[in-house]
């Protein structure tokens, strides 16, 4: 018996081709119909704007946070102006004199304007130590004080601790030795427990530390204190 030959079909390429063709054209055709009814309706758009345009948690958070903060900032500025109302009401409407003790700089001013502004010298922080338990440590004291007295041409009594420091013997209370002529300058006003303000032979170093805890100005910046302070004016050291 004799087998029969198997017979291949030859695929025809060009089917395949002409199917491909008409899917995609199909997928085109499908595309534009969207795209079109999207273009035509107002729906569709406002929900792709509601799906695209949804808030970022993270955005949120931090608009939030924003908020708040410049809130804060608001309050604060508000409670700022609030103490300098307090702080301008405390102020003497008359001079008074501002020393700051860490940039040696002092401000005579009154409540509403500022008269002068310059530099100083104050403590030096030196300890002074002559044994027998008498040490002194040379530094300005901080707080509120008072004019509690003026003077021109003023004497320098001298303390135990001047004759220490330049190695002479202590002479008794109200020893001729212990009045000096000419240190101070031209205007002295104390401020209690033996501090003053005065002026100084040693220009050059106003704007350092240099003192015994004394105030040191310069001549024409004293005459300017002398004049505007009176018995009683306060006088804020920090």
């Amino acid at each position: 018996m004799e087998q029969e030959d198997e017979v291949v079909l030859p695929v025809k390429k060009n089917s395949i081709i002409v199917r491909l063709l008409i899917v995609l054209l199909s997928f085109a055709v499908t595309i534009s119909i969207v795209a079109i009814g999207f273009y035509k309706s107002n729906y569709l758009k406002e929900v792709a704007f509601t799906f695209y345009t949804f808030a970022d948690p993270i955005s949120s958070i931090a608009q939030k946070d924003s908020l708040q903060l410049e809130k804060h900032l608001k309050e604060t500025q508000k409670r700022i102006v609030a103490i300098k109302k307090k702080i301008d009401a405390l102020a003497p409407n008359s001079p008074y004199l501002i020393i700051n003790s860490t940039k040696n700089t002092f401000v005579l001013r009154t409540r509403k304007k500022i008269i002068k502004e310059n530099i100083c010298s104050t403590g030096s922080y030196t300890l002074l130590d002559a044994g027998e338990n008498q040490q002194w440590i040379f530094k300005t004291p901080k707080g509120q004080f008072r004019i509690l007295g003026k003077a021109s041409n003023p004497v320098w009594n001298k303390p135990d601790w001047a004759f220490v420091e330049e190695g002479l013997p202590v002479p008794p209370k109200n020893h001729p030795d212990r009045y000096e002529y000419g240190t101070l300058g031209d205007y002295a006003l104390a401020l209690g427990q033996g501090y003053l303000i005065h002026g100084t032979l040693y220009q050059r170093f106003l704007g350092l530390p240099v003192t015994h805890g004394c105030i040191r100005l310069g001549d024409d910046d004293l005459k300017l204190v002398y004049t505007n302070l009176d018995i009683g004016s306060k006088v804020f050291i920090f």
